[in-house]
């Protein structure tokens, strides 16, 4: 109803403007329909690459701008001296190809012409509103600065992929130093394993346990944070001679470089860099399914995906739709990337969640007493590749560093009283590791056969790739850069004295998939799909996110009843958290004396198991499973190990609930520790919502909730805030139901992009967005998605020409 309701106020009528831009050799038509997602027609491949980055942004402009500074290390030259490092870490790690244009070309054949075209299409955009910069979004005046130009080579950069596990790889060799291989294995989840008495995988630790305890990856970890602004930054992109001019004319003098440079930096602590990071390892992940034609009401395949990342404005998600001669494809990929990474073509769907490769290790080298930058490999000493970089910084001389290079990568820390060394071996730093270029050769396949052999141009992330047709058919393949390691696991670190190197990597055709399979179902959730006897464990990852997501969805599409678009888009809203169904049964024989107590233990005794916003059981048992993990935590993480593993797998936990002899040694009584911490999740909600039990429930602002608080929100006035943040809005579930939302108060992960469809009728599709298709504040499509996405609705994703036409709210011709 609400969509229908939506559809009749959408102008049909639409409005017609001509915008002339140089760089185009034909005219180009965009249609924007009433939910700000743009219908690209272009006569030639150039203008239709070259017109979705011109509307990218138009729309993202901010955005860009960022990804641009982050992926050249150019972000101190904006904010100052607390990004240096950010910039060290970037051009450390940066992808510098030997033949750029043949390394475009690995993601489509004619890759070079794409991205280059997409590249044009941003400058274009770029240079005709540096010409009025008054009509610049808020952020560019803010900040008194102006988005720069693009490269090809911006386009390809790292910085922004879902890497790999180097800083668990470095907190497992700190823990096994301190507690020990066994009790590492007995408190993490490994897997898979071949039986239950396998004792894989191998950790043991063949480095200085000690030197393992330094602050060995804070220049990877400085690139790869997000960019945080400080009232300070309200200035910091002021040139010089702008400030001069300013304060003269308010008869002000010139500040000094040291006043400028003694602004308080805006660094975070090592605490809030591992929170951070820990959120990213436990819900950056992604839900998708696929049915056969058996299984669907209408009898044809059907296919959804809803990738979980950070919730943000904007959102990280842009949807266009991309109509050439030999293109025509509509879906979602990152506003900075040509093509499209989910959706569909005319001829099938697909839709990607993470798979666990792993392609960093770190290793450990003997330095030279007498040269710094010689290490020993193979018996002789060996001198590392040295590379000199300037870095401007605002309102500071720019600084030249040396970065350093050993064969196997970038040299990240030094230890110069211990004479060793530590490099990181990123696989993503190979040719062709640009994420989600690939792409741009799923977009142009035709069947399922052509859709797999553009898989194996996929390299970074490792992905869950699945695919639907019409024709009937359903498949899975993994895809990623698998290195191939014949004698050791990659879960810690190594010396680099040459006995431990890579042996190639597995070719992706040989990474876990499958066609058709009997169930007529397929389902990924980041979870482990890789049977136990897959021949090549050394080239996959160990630990993958827990099992709950996959198994619910499992059991809904396996009940029975064919499905319709409906079920899908209410199954990726499915608030049921599998893990109550272990743990609630535990309490229902349990009683208190505590009259508090005993009411909770009543809502939980009639609960359905899901996190529902109106439900108050919901918010008594979240309080008690969060408890219930710091006391688990206390209880089996000795405390010189807690800073170096945050957390206890689901698995674990529920294996504690249901066995604790199998996880704790000592004696302990789980009735009592139970019923504890359902008291402490009493006294916890009384504190924050008050002592009637009744206005407990779930979803509202002082409890489960998404405020959504723009980068910038510190440096605008209050009445500017309004207008930039939204929220708040009140959400369900957690971090382990299908419609993920995370583990805080303020749902900071999950869902911003959702598309489900049918393989019957493309112009069926229904999709998502959150909060809006723009980045700019002044954008009516800024915030117009968030109301609907609250209520975990859709709009619908028309293909047909005809079809879009009719909810079309402006028409833009590009003319050359």
């Amino acid at each position: 109803m609400r969509i229908l309701t939506f559809l009749l106020f959408v102008i049909t009528a639409s409005h017609a403007q001509n915008l002339t831009v140089r760089g185009l050799k034909q005219p180009v038509e965009v249609l924007r329909d009433g939910w700000g997602v743009n219908h690209i027609y272009a006569k030639n491949e150039h203008d239709l690459f070259f017109a979705q980055g011109y509307m990218a942004a138009q729309d993202r402009l901010f955005q860009l701008e960022m990804w641009r500074r982050q992926a050249t290390g150019t972000v101190a030259e904006l904010l100052g001296s607390q990004e240096l490092k950010r910039d060290i870490g970037t051009r450390l790690f940066r992808f510098r190809p030997q033949d750029l244009d043949a390394e475009l070309n690995r993601y489509h054949p004619r890759g070079s012409v794409i991205v280059r075209a997409f590249v044009e299409g941003i400058n274009a955009y770029v240079t005709q509103i540096n010409q009025t910069p008054d009509k610049l979004p808020f952020e560019f005046k803010t900040l008194n600065t102006r988005p720069g130009l693009w490269t090809p080579e911006v386009v390809i950069s790292r910085h922004q992929g879902l890497l790999s596990n180097i800083r668990d790889e470095l907190n497992y060799g700190r823990l096994v130093h301190l507690i020990g291989a066994d009790s590492l294995r007995a408190l993490q989840w490994f897997h898979p394993k071949a039986n239950q008495n396998d004792k894989s995988p191998d950790l043991t630790l063949h480095v200085d346990g000690k030197g393992l305890m330094q602050n060995i990856l804070e220049l990877y970890e400085a690139f790869r944070l997000p960019v945080r602004f400080s009232k300070a930054d309200k200035t910091m992109g002021v040139t010089m001679e702008d400030e001069a001019l300013n304060r003269a004319s308010k008869g002000v003098g010139m500040p000094s470089l040291q006043v400028m440079a003694s602004l308080p930096p805006l660094t975070p602590s090592q605490a809030e860099i591992d929170a951070w990071f820990e959120e990213e390892k436990q819900f950056v992940g992604s839900n998708n399914w696929t049915i056969s034609g058996e299984k669907s009401a209408s009898g044809y395949p059907m296919l959804a995906n809803d990738p979980h990342r950070a919730q943000s404005t904007p959102s990280l998600r842009y949807w266009t739709h991309l109509n050439a001669p030999g293109w025509n494809v509509i879906g979602a990929g990152e506003p900075t990337l040509p093509g499209i990474s989910i959706g569909h073509n005319d001829y099938g769907a697909w839709g990607l969640t993470i798979f666990d490769t792993d392609n960093e290790d770190l290793y450990v080298y003997d330095i030279n007493p007498a040269n710094p930058n010689q290490y020993r490999y193979k018996g002789r000493w060996e001198t590392m590749r040295t590379r000199r970089e300037t870095i401007a910084v605002k309102g500071q001389p720019a600084q030249t560093v040396t970065l350093r290079y050993t064969r196997h990568g970038p040299v990240v820390f030094a230890d110069a009283k211990a004479h060793k060394a530590y490099a990181v071996r990123a696989g993503w730093l190979e040719p062709g590791c640009s994420p989600y270029l690939a792409s741009l050769r799923m977009n142009q396949a035709r069947s399922w056969t052509e859709f797999r052999q553009a898989c194996m141009a996929s390299r970074v992330p490792g992905e869950n790739m699945i695919w639907s047709d019409p024709k009937g058919t359903i498949g899975w393949q993994a895809v990623g850069l698998a290195p191939i390691r014949k004698n050791w696991t990659g879960l810690v670190p190594v010396p680099g004295d040459g006995r431990y190197e890579w042996a190639g990597f597995l070719p992706i055709a040989q990474l876990p998939h499958s066609e058709n399979p009997k169930s007529g179902i397929i389902v990924t959730a980041n979870n482990n799909l890789t049977p136990s006897d897959f021949p090549h464990r050394d080239a996959i990852g160990w630990v993958w996110a827990g099992p709950s997501r996959a198994q619910r969805i499992e059991e809904v599409l396996a009940d029975g009843k064919r499905k319709t678009l409906s079920d899908f888009m209410r199954l990726q809203a499915d608030y049921v958290a599998l893990p109550a169904r272990t743990l609630v049964p535990l309490l229902e024989p349990l009683s208190s004396d505590d009259g508090p107590t005993e009411q909770a233990l009543a809502y939980l005794r009639k609960w359905n198991y899901s996190l529902d916003m109106n439900s108050v059981a919901a918010s008594i048992y979240v309080g008690f499973e969060t408890n219930l993990r710091r006391a688990f935590a206390d209880l089996v993480i000795p405390d010189d190990a807690k800073p170096y593993l945050k957390t206890i797998p689901t698995k674990r936990l529920l294996d504690w609930a249901v066995s604790p002899q199998l996880i704790i040694s000592r004696p302990i009584n789980r009735d009592s520790l139970l019923l504890a911490c359902v008291t402490q999740s009493v006294a916890d909600l009384t504190k924050r919502l008050g002592p009637d039990m009744e206005t407990w429930v779930y979803g509202q602002r002082t409890n489960k909730h998404i405020t959504l608080t723009h980068a910038l929100s510190d440096l605008v006035s209050d009445e500017q805030k309004k207008r930039i943040n939204l929220g708040p809005v009140a959400r369900g579930g957690y971090g382990e139901t299908v419609n993920v939302t995370g583990s805080g108060l303020n749902q900071e992960h999950g869902a911003s992009f959702r598309i489900v469809m049918d393989t019957e009728d493309w112009d069926r599709t229904m999709g998502i967005n959150t909060p809006g298709q723009s980045g700019n504040p002044d954008s009516p499509h800024y915030r117009d998605l968030l109301p609907l996405w609250a209520e975990n609705g859709y709009f619908p994703v028309f293909f047909s020409r005809s079809k879009i036409e009719q909810v079309t709210e402006q028409k833009t011709v590009l003319k050359p």
